[in-house]
């Protein structure tokens, strides 16, 4: 076991895939020489060489473009996009290509595609840098899309991802790539996308969540001093209806938090499917914990914008007053 922060569980990842299966290659803005923005990739290019990790111009439709050629050709390219916001110039690639490519060709064609990507604020960071798109690439059909709340989740999930067939994307949450360490094994493991985990059992209330609100709702729940079960979703597509339904159906109560704006934020979708599959057993509405319907405000009002312990606290007390 090693005590790891999110930063170096990726590296730790990349590093024992690109051991084991050569096919596997790093691409995109300084992920070589500098090691990534965030040096998320930093001693790569000097362990595995210039062909397999990559310095890419600014371009990111070329950089996925070419992502998605390389993977069609049988290598498992991971491609790094900087920051979240910067996905936009690559969506008709992501969207268009990358995800219907199996369906298009008829399954003669697969896409083992792996695009990292930063994602969330709290950092200060500026406009572009800090937004929470998620809810986009879980609304389009071939794609998997993950986003890790620990270190030990993203080692496991990003294997898992570098090994599937078809396109994922692996949100990164910033705010925590080195906000605390956790041991994870030196050994390699994957976690099966599509499940989720279920952080601490609770009969009071549930309270569903992923990427780095899952430490927010921690603390929250912590506050309470009320026995809620908190589910942290990992992948958000495909994502674990089973493990909510069961929570909810035997809480009767359920608190949603994500980043991401409210409105058309997969927050809705989960509550949808709560009241489709759950409705008899609920004893109060659905709440949801969210960012606001604006665009993320620059850094000295970032901390208001996003969901913190507080206002997800008083949706936990709103919620168990019913």
């Amino acid at each position: 076991m090693a005590n790891l922060t999110l930063v170096q569980a990726i590296n730790l990842a990349l590093i024992q895939e690109m051991e084991k299966d050569d096919r596997v290659l790093l691409l995109g803005e300084d992920v070589g020489n500098n090691g990534g923005v965030f040096r998320v990739t930093e001693g790569l290019q000097k362990r595995f060489g210039e062909r397999r990790v990559v310095d890419t111009p600014l371009a990111e439709s070329g950089i996925i473009g070419t992502a998605i050629g390389l993977a069609m050709a049988g290598l498992r390219p991971v491609p790094e996009i900087q920051f979240e916001g910067f996905l936009g110039p690559a969506y008709d690639q992501i969207c268009s290509h990358a995800a219907r490519m199996r369906t298009r060709t008829r399954g003669a064609f697969q896409v083992p595609l792996t695009i990292r990507v930063p994602v969330g604020g709290g950092i200060h960071a500026p406009e572009l840098h800090s937004d929470s798109p998620e809810a986009i690439y879980a609304h389009t059909p071939g794609l998997k899309v993950v986003m890790p709340s620990s270190p030990y989740d993203a080692k496991g999930l990003l294997v898992a991802a570098i090994r599937d067939p078809d396109p994922v994307i692996f949100f990164e949450p910033k705010r925590i790539y080195r906000a605390f360490r956790e041991e994870v094994p030196e050994d390699e493991y994957t976690l099966p996308l599509g499940k989720a985990r279920v952080v601490c059992e609770g009969e009071q209330m549930t309270v569903v969540s992923w990427g780095a609100s899952v430490v927010q709702c921690m603390q929250a729940i912590e506050r309470s001093g009320r026995s809620i079960e908190l589910i942290d979703l990992r992948t958000l597509y495909p994502f674990d209806m089973d493990a909510v339904e069961a929570s909810v159906q035997k809480t009767g109560r359920c608190v949603i938090v994500h980043e991401a704006p409210k409105t058309c934020g997969f927050g809705a979708e989960i509550a949808a499917r709560i009241m489709e599959r759950c409705f008899l057993h609920l004893e109060a509405p659905v709440q949801r914990v969210a960012g606001f319907d604006t665009i993320m405000p620059y850094y000295k009002l970032e901390l208001d914008y996003m969901p913190d312990a507080d206002r997800i606290a008083r949706a936990i007390e709103e919620t168990a007053a019913y």
